[in-house]
């Protein structure tokens, strides 16, 4: 063969195989930025403080006025208790663009509103979205409750099934303890249980505390709580500079302890901060 020719038939050889490999890269990093930006603007969405229920001065602010800027939103219903057949519906929140006057006919009008049924989720045990109130629909009985009497924001429902009960556990905020003008999970959050069986719901809270993680033990009801403290008093708990403890919480006594002695607490700050060596 032409030596020319061989030279000639390399150099386009390579001249493709670099090109395809850019376009390779190219591709790649099309497809690296739009799930990069995907996952940003994802992790946003939960931090925004619009997602949150507004604070009680701002209601009022609007209440002067006679103008509201948040409606509530009803979730399919999901299935609880298949023997049962008691559901819960999440109830969320729609945020307006602007406030608008409030008109009680047109409130009552919101409930005349028919949609597309979304497909059934009846065997999923946790449901995330932008929550403010769980309604607790028995569907023999023909009867709906609420959950909350007070004003709550919450973003993820956990079920948790037991041989002679069910639990619903939300982590929830229900003041407006950053002061930023919105009631979310930027706020300090209580941990809230509701029983089928007992038919009652219970709130675990520690004053300047944020829930910060659960752990149910072995098949029992008593949890294991990570509780994220408070430290500089801004209303907000930073996991990445403020510290944190472990309690535990027993269901049927309704009661929080600590697991950590307070001897083995004050010995671990000593050491760390070097005035016991």
């Amino acid at each position: 063969m032409n030596i020319e020719k061989l030279k000639n038939y390399n150099q386009k050889l390579l001249a493709i195989l670099g090109t395809t490999i850019a376009l390779i890269a190219v591709v790649g990093f099309v497809f690296i930025t739009y799930f990069a930006i995907d996952e940003i603007t994802r992790s946003n969405r939960y931090k925004n403080q619009e997602d949150g229920i507004l604070s009680e001065e701002k209601i009022k602010e609007l209440q002067e006025e006679s103008k509201r800027k948040q409606l509530i939103s009803y979730d399919i219903p999901r299935l609880i208790d298949t023997l049962n057949l008691i559901y819960v519906i999440p109830v969320s929140h729609k945020t307006l663009k602007s406030a608008e006057f409030i008109d009680d006919e047109e409130v009552l009008g919101l409930m005349d509103f028919s949609g597309s049924v979304k497909s059934d989720r009846r065997y999923s045990s946790q449901y995330y979205g932008d929550f403010n109130n769980l309604l607790i629909y028995e569907f023999k009985e023909n009867s709906t409750k609420k959950l909350f009497a007070d004003r709550v924001n919450f973003g993820n429902i956990e079920v948790q099934y037991f041989e002679d009960d069910i639990l619903i556990v939300l982590e929830a905020s229900n003041q407006d303890t950053y002061k930023d003008g919105v009631v979310n999970l930027m706020d300090l959050k209580s941990l809230f249980i509701y029983s089928f069986k007992q038919k009652e719901l219970k709130k675990i809270h520690h004053k300047n505390m944020d829930v910060s993680q659960i752990k149910f033990v072995g098949n029992n009801k008593d949890l294991l709580i990570k509780f994220g403290v408070d430290q500089n008093g801004d209303g907000k708990y930073d996991e990445y500079s403020e510290p944190s403890v472990i309690k535990k919480y027993n269901f049927h006594k309704d009661e929080l302890t600590n697991i950590v002695d307070e001897n083995i607490d004050i010995d671990l700050q000593q050491k760390l901060e070097g005035t016991n060596k």
